[in-house]
């Protein structure tokens, strides 16, 4: 087994954090470690959380690992930020907030730049849960940037999604017909203690009583719950309600369970062969002069970018 995989295991943070960073780099030479530590996953719970920006995300994150700390939990948690336009790096703001649990040795923060990634994630947060389930953390919460209805993702790593809605969205039905109200396990609607939040709860309730054929029988009816993050209020019931989805897939249908698990492996696979793909075509087409004579061609009038596209690709497949 490689060193590292066997420090990540033994839980040594800083090895864990420079594995982290190397993958969210694209750094080749990690494949071999993750490789070695994806046997040793497969206990830690996920939990998605997403929704649009400054819904209170990261104070709901901030407060559940409070309480799952004061029941002896340990906790890996993947902070997606949007990307600096400048350096490409994650904007800190989703750790500035989780600053008391900094120097708990038992609580591994991490943010992550979405470096031009789609639907709320990095490319490398799959991976970077398989590092933190390795090192044995029994909860992995991923807080995802805020995009949107494109914000979808997150349902194809977690085990429970939550979506977070603010006051006032029961104004706007569009929102609540968005893909991203599609994918919860469970719906909040943070800020309880403003106008609109009740609204917004209300709709939330009509919506699911109109799809009501769907929960019928043993199937999992998505909870609508009311919190005030700031203030503490209805953190310890969205907590049980994590805790009874998890119950809820393995004890009423084992098909159930078994086809999400199978779900969220082919997103893995998938994504690893897009990732690798790309990055070997772009690595084929970089070190030749292929690119900049395309470039050439279409700047001069002679050509155009989805002939040159398809050329480019049709010689790296050709190259294999």
């Amino acid at each position: 087994m490689h060193e590292t995989a066997k420090k990540v295991i033994a839980g040594e943070v800083r090895t864990a954090s420079r594995l982290i960073r190397d993958i969210d780099d694209g750094n080749a030479e990690v494949w071999p470690v993750l490789k070695d530590l994806y046997a040793h996953r497969g206990n830690g719970y996920v939990v998605g959380i997403t929704g649009s920006p400054g819904a209170g995300k990261s104070t709901i994150v901030d407060q559940l690992i409070y309480h799952l700390r004061e029941e002896g939990k340990t906790l890996g948690v993947l902070s997606v930020d949007p990307s600096s336009p400048f350096t490409g790096g994650a904007i800190l703001g989703d750790r500035i907030r989780m600053q008391r649990h900094a120097t708990d040795k038992d609580v591994f923060i991490r943010s992550m730049a979405t470096r031009g990634a789609f639907g709320g994630l990095s490319r490398s947060t799959k991976s970077s849960i398989n590092v933190l389930d390795a090192m044995g953390k029994n909860y992995i919460l991923v807080e995802t940037v805020g995009v949107g209805q494109d914000e979808v993702d997150i349902v194809g790593c977690a085990d429970t999604t939550i979506v977070v809605v603010p006051p006032g969205m029961g104004d706007d039905i569009q929102a609540i017909k968005a893909g991203v109200m599609e994918i919860a396990d469970i719906y909040v609607v943070n800020k309880a203690d403003l106008d609109g939040a009740e609204k917004a709860a209300n709709y939330l309730t009509a919506m699911l009583e109109l799809d009501s054929a769907k929960y019928s029988g043993d199937v999992w009816k998505p909870p609508v719950l009311m919190v005030e993050a700031v203030q503490n209020k209805g953190i310890p019931e969205l907590l049980d309600a994590i805790k009874q989805h998890a119950r809820f897939g393995p004890s009423f249908d084992q098909d159930y369970a078994r086809n999400k698990a199978l779900k969220k492996i082919r997103n893995e696979l998938a994504e690893m062969i897009q990732t690798s793909l790309i990055e070997h075509c772009q690595a084929y087409i970089d070190n030749g002069s292929m690119m900049g004579k395309s470039v050439d061609a279409i700047a001069n009038g002679d050509s155009d970018p989805y002939t040159e596209s398809e050329k480019l690709i049709h010689r790296f497949l050709n190259s294999n």
